[in-house]
């Protein structure tokens, strides 16, 4: 998926602000160029998972549809491990297929982002194209 640096940095600094809790997002796309970022709530307000908050679920994939676009991404953050799915991730993700994973990691200095394909229990490695 190609992403403009503007909607990253959205990305980014959204994960900052919600320190040390997860964040979570959805990023629509339209033909495999990302469109818009959706900062969510975490309802859960945790730092160990995230659970975005269904009303404004709701409110996004009316928004999506409505635009024409498609979900590209969901995103959220690891707060104190690698951006790399965790079981609970993978797990989540047998209801999005086709949608990429987002994971902004901060547990280092500088944030890191890594961007996954999960489908049927398998990960790999996408590529997201900033610029």
């Amino acid at each position: 998926m190609r992403i403009a640096r503007s909607l990253y940095d959205e990305i980014v600094e959204h994960a900052r602000a919600e320190h040390p809790n997860e964040c979570c997002g959805i990023v629509s796309a339209d033909d495999g160029e990302a469109v818009k970022v959706y900062p969510a709530t975490n309802v859960r307000a945790s730092q160990f998972s995230f659970v975005i908050d269904g009303e404004e679920q709701f409110r996004i994939d009316k928004e999506i549809a409505a635009a024409g676009n498609d979900y590209g991404a969901i995103y959220h953050s690891h707060t104190r491990s690698a951006p790399e799915p965790s079981l609970t991730d993978i797990r989540f993700a047998e209801g999005w297929p086709g949608v990429l994973w987002i994971i902004v990691g901060l547990a280092g200095d500088e944030p890191e982002v890594r961007t996954w394909a999960i489908a049927d229990g398998e990960v790999s490695e996408a590529e997201l194209v900033v610029g």
